[in-house]
């Protein structure tokens, strides 16, 4: 399907992009010709199977001619996530969009989760994305306004055996919220995307089921198209967010 490029070449950064659904978005959104910076992880964090090559995924944009650029990195890390915002404001278009994608899953019951996991989880998901909006806002606000896109989980709500998880991510649609209500007189929009349906095939959802994809998707609901939901659908509503 050839889609339709966005005008201009507008910068921005998508964090947890170097595997799974991130790396869908980010290639999504150069496809569309925005001007992408891919921060994430090379390793495989806890819980989960993928694992990534900076270099590789450098080379495969290139061999591509994609205008997406790719950075090791952790959301937990303040001095990483400085450099990332400033590597994304090298490319001299200032910053558009920020897509909080980066996230850990772990299942667990209060019972079964260790403080220091419980610790990381909500690092990774609610600080991670604290981290990056604060870095970025002052360059969005200067720049006359920008647009933040979280990525979310039904969890939010609460779920069986996802105790730490589901206090992150409810956590994420507040500050999602608030940070909404702060920005908005920075020209700065602020929205959730929540992928559901179950049957998402990513390195952390099939950590929970050990990288059995029948078991991921056995009890699914899927979507209303009739089939399970793709880093690319979630990737078509970032864009229009993105808009």
């Amino acid at each position: 399907m050839t889609q339709m490029r966005e005008t201009g070449a507008r910068t921005v950064i998508v964090s947890g992009a170097t595997f799974g659904i991130g790396h869908d978005i980010a290639v999504y959104l150069a496809e569309a010709g925005y001007r992408v910076l891919g921060f994430g992880l090379e390793a495989a964090p806890v819980s989960s199977v993928a694992t990534a090559s900076v270099a590789a995924l450098n080379a495969e944009a290139e061999t591509k001619g994609l205008p997406l650029s790719f950075v090791a990195g952790d959301v937990t890390s303040e001095s990483n996530v400085a450099a990332a915002i400033d590597q994304a404001l090298a490319f001299g278009q200032g910053l558009h969009g920020v897509i909080n994608n980066a996230a850990i899953g772990p299942l667990g019951t209060v019972l079964d989760t260790d403080p220091a996991l419980f610790s990381r989880i909500l690092e990774v998901n609610l600080k991670g994305p604290y981290q990056m909006c604060r870095a970025a806002i002052p360059h969005m606000a200067q720049g006359g306004g920008g647009r933040i896109v979280n990525v979310g989980s039904g969890a939010g709500w609460g779920k069986p055996n996802m105790a730490a998880y589901s206090a992150s991510k409810g956590g994420l649609v507040a500050l999602s919220a608030a940070m909404a209500l702060d920005h908005f007189a920075d020209g700065i929009a602020v929205n959730t995307v929540i992928p559901g349906g179950g049957g998402i095939v990513s390195g952390m959802s099939l950590g929970r089921v050990s990288g059995d994809q029948s078991r991921l998707q056995a009890k699914a609901v899927g979507t209303v198209a009739g089939r399970f939901m793709t880093g690319q659908d979630l990737a078509g509503a970032i864009r229009f967010l993105l808009s």
